[in-house]
């Protein structure tokens, strides 16, 4: 089970942090995901971080910006966004899959959490 939380409202410029819980399976043996879909568009890939921590994965839109973290000891990952921007407005959804490598496609993961919504205000 992964459980998001730490999205709401926020103006232009500034950051959120959120959170996703897990729990159920062995945390640590998992690449983790965000994804985020906005009103009338397909969900997207945002950021990745493998089993170990040891690598990220960024798409374009946000990179430089958002920070994939993960804490085995919690079984949680963050997603730390700065400077945000009215286009990041959307629902953040988190994920989880056994592969071990990049993981940047929505069929890659096998666990998805609720979703989270982000509103940047401009």
């Amino acid at each position: 089970q992964l459980q998001a939380s730490g999205g709401g409202l926020v103006q232009a410029g500034g950051s959120l942090r959120l959170s996703c819980a897990a729990s159920g399976y062995t945390f640590s043996s998992y690449t983790m995901g965000w994804f985020r879909q906005a009103p009338g568009k397909e969900r997207e890939f945002v950021a990745a971080i493998t089993w170990n921590g040891g690598s990220t994965y960024y798409s374009d839109s946000v990179k430089g910006r958002f920070t994939i973290s993960r804490d085995s000891a919690k079984n949680t990952v963050y997603l730390q966004m700065n400077s945000l921007k009215p286009e990041d407005t959307a629902a953040y959804y988190c994920a989880a899959t056994r592969l071990t490598g990049p993981a940047t496609k929505l069929c890659e993961y096998d666990y998805w959490g609720q979703g989270t919504q982000v509103t940047v205000s401009s």
